[in-house]
């Protein structure tokens, strides 16, 4: 019964989901005319506002992108390679591919969300291999598995309030620092990590598919016999010239890119001796950075590498900025202040979390990053929450802005499921050769939604952070 209302779930989301670049769209004229009707702006000062948010998170933009790319260039690189090529020996079954897929993407997002497509390429080559796969619910497993990220090393809210001369020190809001142990090490977000790693596979296996006829893989490509992109190393190989030369000496040697990957690591070893397990965008990135240096070992397999993982990118470099001028919208004619002011007349000690939660998976249709949301949102819940904790010690109160602040991470991660934007990381890979679309996927996700919505929403208010 639950697997046929997934497939209901599925065919009601190909008839009416658009492309996620069309969502862009609908929610940009959406926020406009919200921001028309309940805020004093003019259509100039909406237009205004469009315009300078469209470059007001250059710089996140960019984090997330490296983020991204780089992940992407260690999952291409040859160890990494021949442990997908060993794993897939020992996978015979669908069952074993949606149960392996599912663990591992939410493992692997732990780690960075950018990790996400070295389960995309695993996932991939196991659908090449294993027969009566439901692709597009492989795709599902991949993606819903992605949640995971806001709980681990690359929670991009937890990171924020832990960054020095972070948005909300420089305004005033916050006095210091919050440390990880408030958020990432918290219980809370330790549930939060069981539920995404052991329930939420369980939850998937008894979702698949019945019928999987016409999905397999091998039934959507377009072309019968699709060329294969040959590895990181074999083109390498092939940009040689057919005689002795420097330049193919200085391209294709570790000599010199190994010693800068060795100082990479002393100094990444160096920053957590004295910072401790203190995690932020920066640091993320440097260290994907000087693995893949170090795992490609040349500088041209690296410079392939990252051409390749670049390709995966498009969509969010022209799509983010239209998610920008949301926010550009709801900062500059004062909507997500409203938003923050209708909080406040309806929050207690009791329920602050959940309408953080609440608001956080909300606005993410508007604004499909957790930085870029937090940055609308965030500072009037923690403005809300100062006033809820007046009278209570710095350290409960730094608690409690805790627990709101990752609250509407987890609200933001879980509306993923029904927001296509992050769809554009592994579609590169997974979708490649195929005319799979977010409607073809999202279906899938209802029941999840729903399950890990009530959960989740018992944990924030119920469990101690």
């Amino acid at each position: 019964m639950i697997s046929s209302l997934g497939n209901i779930f599925t065919d009601l989301f190909i008839k009416y989901m658009p492309s996620s670049y069309v969502f862009a769209l609908l929610l940009t004229l959406f926020t406009g005319f919200m921001a028309l009707i309940w805020t004093d702006a003019s259509i100039l000062n909406i237009l205004e506002g469009w315009y300078d948010g469209f470059w007001s998170l250059l710089a996140f933009g960019m984090q997330i992108i490296l983020v991204i790319v780089t992940a992407y260039s260690i999952a291409q690189s040859d160890p990494v390679e021949k442990g997908i090529n060993w794993i897939a020996r020992f996978i015979k079954t669908p069952g074993q591919v949606y149960l392996l897929v599912l663990i591992s993407s939410s493992l692997f997002s732990l780690i960075s969300f950018g990790m996400i497509v070295i389960v995309a390429i695993l996932a991939r080559e196991l659908a090449v291999r294993v027969k009566g796969l439901n692709y597009p619910f492989l795709i599902a497993c991949v993606y819903f598995g992605l949640g995971s990220w806001v709980a681990g090393a690359s929670s991009s809210i937890a990171l924020l309030l832990n960054t020095e001369n972070n948005f909300l020190i420089e305004a005033g809001i916050l006095s210091e620092l919050i440390p990880t142990s408030y958020t990432l090490g918290s219980t809370l977000n330790l549930a939060m990590i069981v539920l995404f790693v052991v329930v939420s596979p369980l939850l998937f296996l008894i979702l698949i598919p019945k019928n999987n006829k016409q999905k397999q893989l091998s039934d959507l490509l377009v072309l019968d016999n699709p060329q294969k992109e040959s590895s990181v190393k074999v083109e390498a190989e092939s940009y040689k010239l057919p005689f002795k030369a420097v330049s193919d000496i200085l391209n294709n040697s570790a000599f010199l890119q190994i010693p800068i990957a060795i100082f990479g690591f002393i100094y990444i070893g160096h920053y957590f001796y004295v910072n401790g397990f203190d995690l932020n965008f920066n640091i993320i990135i440097f260290m994907f950075l000087i693995i893949g240096l170090f795992l490609h070992k040349t500088p041209l397999r690296f410079s392939i590498s990252m051409k390749r993982s670049s390709s995966n990118i498009s969509g969010i470099l022209f799509q983010y900025p239209f998610y920008a001028g949301i926010m550009g919208i709801m900062l500059s004619t004062g909507l997500g202040a409203k938003i923050a002011d209708l909080q406040v007349s309806i929050a207690t000690l009791t329920n602050y979390p959940f309408l953080a939660y609440v608001s956080g998976g909300l606005v993410n249709f508007a604004i499909p990053s957790a930085g870029g949301e937090f940055a609308v949102i965030g500072p009037g819940i923690i403005n809300v929450v100062k006033e809820l904790g007046a009278g209570l010690s710095e350290s409960e109160v730094t608690a409690m802005i805790a627990r709101a602040s990752m609250a509407i991470a987890y609200g933001e991660s879980l509306s993923n499921a029904l927001q296509p934007f992050y769809l554009l990381i592994i579609f590169p890979v997974m979708a490649a050769g195929t005319k799979l679309q977010a409607r073809d996927i999202m279906g899938f996700f209802v029941i999840p939604f729903i399950l890990f919505f009530i959960i989740q929403s018992a944990l924030l208010v119920w469990m101690p952070l």
